[in-house]
């Protein structure tokens, strides 16, 4: 077989062996699911009027909706993340990568089979959330067939981006309750920025820190696809946070897990 036969066949093994593991395991992912639906439901219900007067929606929660789930779905996606940390840091701290590392396999495919099954599972979260967002008012009307799938692929990429840098904090951290500390960031950085506010309704001290940070150009840019509101050059600072991620995570996690053990 050639490298490249070896080397899918490999990955796809890894893939089917991290899904098994988020089949048998689902408490973890469920946990870290329930924060958007629970952050969902909180803002809607009650504090939904209030924050739609106050995003110039008038008094109805329906307005404040269409605001919010485009935000909590990257949080969404965050958090889920976190789900990787913590499972890349109990392969290397409990002895099975050892053990792979004595086999014959492709030595990329263990990161490879991580990164796909935990973009897989952000997606699935993602739909799960979204259906929340429908049930409870949700409606995206305008949005055409091609801004639906630029939506996806904004979400997928997203997903892909953060998966690799929680891969590397898994690979980086010593033990699995350290993992999910150091990916703490990934669920705090949506909550100061525009996820429930817009940028200019905050002080202005804060307004940078909200708009110099990968989520809300990302979620600006998803509101504008599904909602027809203005993307201006949010769109290509999203692409550019997502790539920047993505490479950052990927060169940092394959020289982390290729260094030899101590």
């Amino acid at each position: 077989m050639s490298n490249l036969s070896l080397a899918v066949r490999d990955s796809s093994t890894m893939l089917r062996r991290n899904l098994l593991h988020a089949r048998r395991y689902p408490s973890l992912t469920l946990n870290l699911l329930l924060t958007p639906i629970m952050l969902l439901l909180l803002f809607v219900y009650i504090f939904g009027d209030t924050m739609s007067a106050g995003i110039g929606g008038g008094a109805d929660r329906s307005a404040y909706i269409a605001y919010l789930v485009p935000g909590l779905l990257l949080m969404t996606i965050g958090s889920t993340t976190i789900g990787t940390a913590v499972s890349v840091s109990n392969d290397m701290t409990e002895g099975i990568i050892a053990r792979f590392r004595t086999m014959a396999i492709h030595r990329g495919s263990v990161l490879v089979g991580h990164v796909i099954g935990s973009v897989l599972q952000s997606l699935i979260s993602v739909v799960l959330v979204g259906a929340v967002g429908v049930a409870i008012g949700f409606r995206s009307t305008d949005a055409t067939v091609l801004e639906w799938l630029a939506a996806f692929g904004l979400l997928t990429l997203f997903a892909l981006a953060l998966t690799w840098i929680a891969v590397g904090m898994g690979l980086v951290s010593p033990n699995a309750e350290a993992a999910s500390n150091n990916a703490m960031p990934l669920i705090f950085l949506p909550l100061i920025s525009s996820t429930f506010v817009p940028v200019d309704a905050m002080p202005g001290w804060f307004q940078p820190i909200a708009e110099y940070q990968p989520f809300t150009p990302a979620i600006e840019t998803l509101r504008g696809l599904l909602l027809g509101t203005e993307i201006g050059h949010n769109g290509w600072l999203a692409l550019a946070w997502c790539l920047g991620l993505a490479a950052l995570g990927y060169r940092w996690s394959t020289a982390k897990f290729n260094q030899d053990p101590k």
